[in-house]
């Protein structure tokens, strides 16, 4: 167990709430606006912890140094930003998990790399996300993860330290981002791994496999 921990942070996509629909929504659509069939959600799940970037490579093939990839990305923001909670909703478990944490007296963040553009909007109209102490979004800070500035931000606005803190996310990023900040670490092995299938190697304090399984960790008042 996870002994005087008074605060969780949360990566957001992947970890709490399950995007993929929406984010391969947008990308589909461009290609039919390119008059191109759908590919279907299967093939842009994995990859949507890496938002614009590994939509567009599953869409189109195309990398960040192609001379289009600028302008399609705008377009898949504006796709995505007139959808943004559409098919998006609370992972299954999280909302017992937060209630959980409210009963334990544990308090709760967000931490996340999306830009402020989508993140507002999003826990705005996700009620449970409302509810967070704090929301970090990607352009808050100067650095995003895997720097820990943002998780260092979130502990300021909440008014804990490290020793207080862990930081939960699907990606290696969120662990190395986590460490450097000097909180403990949790992997969630349910999200959008992408090729990273094997998440022992990130070096996480803890792996997790569902949300819920991140109660058995934490103190029980």
């Amino acid at each position: 167990m996870l002994t005087n921990i008074k605060a969780v942070l949360f990566d957001l996509d992947g970890t709490l709430i399950d995007s993929a629909p929406d984010l391969g929504a947008a990308a589909d659509q461009l290609r039919v606006n390119k008059g191109l069939p759908p590919l279907g959600l299967s093939l842009y799940r994995p990859h949507t912890g890496t938002g614009a970037r590994g939509m567009l490579k599953v869409a189109f093939q195309m990398e960040p140094d192609h001379p289009e990839f600028t302008d399609l990305k705008e377009a898949f923001f504006v796709n995505y930003e007139q959808n943004l909670v559409v098919r998006t909703a609370p992972f299954e478990g999280v909302q017992e998990l937060i209630e959980s944490l409210n009963a334990r007296g544990l308090e709760w963040g967000i931490v996340t790399n999306k830009s402020e553009r989508f993140t507002t909007p999003i826990v705005r109209k996700i009620p449970l996300l409302s509810l967070a102490k704090t929301v970090i979004s990607g352009d808050t800070t100067s650095h995003a993860k895997p720097h820990p500035a943002p998780i260092f931000e979130a502990m300021k606005r909440m008014g804990f330290n490290p020793q207080d803190c862990v930081y939960i996310g699907d990606d290696e990023r969120d662990i190395v981002a986590g460490k450097a900040a000097g909180v403990k670490t949790i992997a969630a092995g349910y999200g959008y791994l992408g090729d990273a299938r094997d998440i022992v190697k990130w070096g996480a304090d803890i792996n997790i496999y569902s949300p819920l399984d991140l109660l058995k960790w934490l103190p029980e008042s």
